[in-house]
């Protein structure tokens, strides 16, 4: 069976991987996530994961299969990134407030020469949020790394009214669809052991 690279230094990732008990390694990628012209958010988010396993492929052992994800939040048809700074992260939210947004999670499998992608796409819906709440939450630190500025798995999982789709989606791994991609490349999921 091959063994897996996960091309990722994620800690959620390589969490939400152990948690379905995949034996694996990691190493760390570095592509260009530059938004394409007229792209949708959809289609970036599948060619960034799937660029970030080639890059795995050419990092890794030639033998192992890689497994890369990538994930964007969705606004109105604009991705949302990481926020810059507290004021760029202010304006994310109150743009959020209220609202339901896309989370957008691409998982790429590079394994006997081709790369199988699968999309999750999750709604996510938070209540109206006050000021001094985002100034706050800011000040935690928690959403300076993360996409769209929020952890669904940590303190903004009480900002949150509403989900459609996959929990594991919204953190950054959808383990549904990994755990599809897996199976089809021969790669074993609840290995004893692995608990």
């Amino acid at each position: 069976m091959p063994h897996l690279t996960l091309a990722s230094t994620s800690p959620r990732r390589a969490d939400l991987l152990r948690q379905i008990g995949v034996n694996f390694t990691q190493c760390a990628v570095n592509i260009d996530e530059t938004p394409h012209f007229g792209e949708s958010v959809a289609q970036a988010a599948l060619r960034l994961a799937r660029a970030k396993a080639e890059a795995g492929v050419r990092a890794a052992d030639p033998t192992h299969a890689v497994l890369a994800a990538d994930t964007l939040i969705g606004f109105e048809n604009t991705a949302l990134g990481k926020p810059r700074d507290c004021e760029d992260f202010i304006a994310t939210m109150r743009r959020l407030s209220g609202r339901q947004h896309e989370v957008y999670t691409a998982v790429a499998l590079a394994h006997a020469n081709e790369i199988k992608a699968f999309l999750s796409v999750s709604h996510v819906s938070f209540r109206p949020l006050l000021e001094n709440e985002m100034i706050a939450y800011w000040d935690t630190g928690e959403p300076a790394d993360k996409a769209g500025g929020y952890a669904i798995q940590g303190l903004a999982g009480a900002l949150i009214t509403r989900l459609e789709g996959s929990y594991t989606g919204v953190m950054g791994l959808p383990l549904f669809e990994t755990a599809e991609l897996l199976r089809q490349a021969g790669i074993p999921i609840w290995q004893a052991g692995m608990a």
